[in-house]
């Protein structure tokens, strides 16, 4: 699926035959996604270990964890004629519809009490003078290893650990999910932003940020940017206030907007 937005330009495309996953984000002549090809991501099913391809993923009802990525990502999405894309899972369906302008709107539907996490898990082809803007001193949760716990800081620096640049390859995988709802990256003259709406679940931006340290063999590059409902990025671990919760009506409804200038204050 393709979607053009208006002035700067801003196309995205999606493969809802291969776990719904954006595998492109194109502003004015730039692709935004990093991609890995030739991973076998064509053939998996659900309950299979995770194929890191890059491009977008929808992480749901979990980011780490079990399903690591989530359990939309293995399935096959349906699509519609208006732009809506959804895809069923075991305990909850999932609904998002791209407009133009590069606003998507998402749905969750599942009994009232499900509690989740959800993440755009944006994997982004940058250089190595990129930078991230996020608010200054907020509340941020830094993961020093790629699977280990979190300890508590404020950006750009929690625990002294700079992460507001993304560098050269230094050999590490650190992550990070900061308590925000706007984030803009920054790349020579090049913007990207993100905006996440939505009424009562917790909000948040994470930040992935592998330089060549995971996995332990075979490591790569791979740099994310990821708006999220949910302060964690195992579900298993949220506390009170760490993840969405469906309501009596039994949907929860939020909007991401990207666009190709930067909206952070």
């Amino acid at each position: 699926m393709t979607v053009g937005s208006g002035l700067p330009s801003l196309e995205i495309v999606t493969d809802p035959a291969h776990g719904g996953r954006w595998t492109s984000l194109r502003a004015d002549g730039r692709e935004w996604l990093w991609r890995r090809d030739g991973v076998g991501r064509a053939d998996v099913a659900p309950g299979d270990a995770f194929v890191d391809a890059g491009g977008l993923e929808e992480c749901v009802p979990t980011v780490r964890g079990t399903p690591d990525h989530g359990d939309a990502w293995s399935r096959v999405w349906t699509s519609e004629r208006d732009g809506t894309q959804s895809v069923d899972c075991d305990r909850f369906s999932l609904t998002r519809t791209i407009h133009d302008g590069a606003r998507v709107d998402y749905v969750l539907t599942a009994d009232p009490g499900f509690r989740f996490v959800w993440a755009a898990h944006a994997l982004l082809d940058l250089s190595r003078r990129a930078t991230l803007q996020l608010p200054e001193a907020a509340d941020a949760r830094l993961y020093p290893s790629a699977n280990g716990p979190w300890a508590e800081g404020s950006w750009p620096a929690p625990r002294g650990v700079r992460l507001d640049r993304f560098g050269p390859d230094d050999g590490t995988a650190i992550g990070a999910v900061v308590d925000a709802s706007r984030a803009c990256v920054h790349d020579d003259p090049d913007r990207l932003s993100f905006a996440l709406e939505a009424d009562g679940p917790p909000r948040s931006i994470a930040l992935w940020r592998n330089l060549g340290g995971f996995p332990a063999t075979d490591a790569y590059r791979s740099t994310g940017v990821e708006p999220m409902l949910g302060r964690v990025f195992d579900l298993a671990e949220a506390g009170p206030g760490d993840a969405a919760r469906v309501p009596a009506s039994g949907e929860v409804r939020w909007r991401l907007i990207v666009t190709a200038e930067c909206s952070c204050p």
